[in-house]
């Protein structure tokens, strides 16, 4: 598998849990009702595809799979609020995002030699 198809899982399974989180974060936090609650509920229930998408990883290793997963969530869900949101990133949340990034690449596409 090349790492471009992976990461490309990886961000389909990003766009699953955060597209679920964000109408629930915004039904309660915003004020906007049970409607973006319960839209955001049956997508976090859709989310439960990512589980199908992280079979779909060539390694072997649910936890390395999610392990690294988690630094596309950290890195997508600042990309969310911007695009979203109209969040303003400062230079904390790149870095820390780049860092996560940089994490997930380690431990998900460093050579092992097996």
């Amino acid at each position: 598998m090349t790492v471009a198809r992976s990461v490309a899982l990886f961000v389909v399974a990003a766009l699953f849990e955060i597209g679920g989180a964000w109408p629930v974060w915004q039904g309660i936090r915003e004020h906007r009702g049970w409607i973006w609650i319960g839209a955001g509920v049956v997508a976090l229930g859709i989310y439960g595809v990512h589980g199908v998408v992280a079979t779909w990883q060539s390694d072997d290793d649910f936890g390395r799979v999610l392990a690294a997963y988690g630094g596309i969530f950290v890195a997508g869900s600042i990309a969310w609020g911007v695009v979203a949101d109209g969040y303003r990133p400062d230079r904390f949340d790149v870095v820390g995002a780049l860092v996560c990034l940089a994490g997930m690449a380690v431990i998900m596409y460093a050579p092992r030699g097996h």
